[in-house]
């Protein structure tokens, strides 16, 4: 813990972490989901004209996503690595982890629901 801080130490993780976002979305196909998700949500909000606080709500759900997503394939990675055969108690973590995700995407479309709904409605109503 003595390293000292440098600019090239933080550039290399800075291209770690984007290593890490494409990794993900290479190897896993509901990243893609999410990614269509999102584009749909910040193209409808921009086009809706939502508020900042509205952004805020919008923003912190995507980012929930793909947090629970990233989380969920860094288990799978780890967990492959533990054991090459099938184990139960493995398969129930993964589980759980794809679980954590989805109680974040069932989260982020109430609140897309909520906040462009009643605009969408409005705008496909004139």
């Amino acid at each position: 813990m003595d390293q000292k801080f440098s600019f090239t130490g933080r550039i290399r993780s800075f291209r770690n972490a984007f290593y890490g976002v494409g990794l993900m979305l290479k190897s896993q196909h509901n990243a893609w989901i999410h990614a269509t998700a999102s584009v749909l949500v910040l193209i409808f909000g921009a086009v809706l004209h939502t508020t900042k606080a509205e952004w805020c709500w919008l923003v912190i759900a995507i980012m929930s996503v793909w947090m629970a997503e990233a989380l969920n394939t860094a288990l799978e990675f780890l967990a492959d690595v533990a054991s090459d055969e099938f184990h139960p108690v493995v398969g129930r973590a993964k589980d759980v982890a794809a679980g954590a995700v989805l109680i974040s995407a069932i989260g982020s479309v109430v609140i897309a629901v909520l906040i462009l709904g009643p605009r969408i409605i409005g705008f496909l109503s004139r």
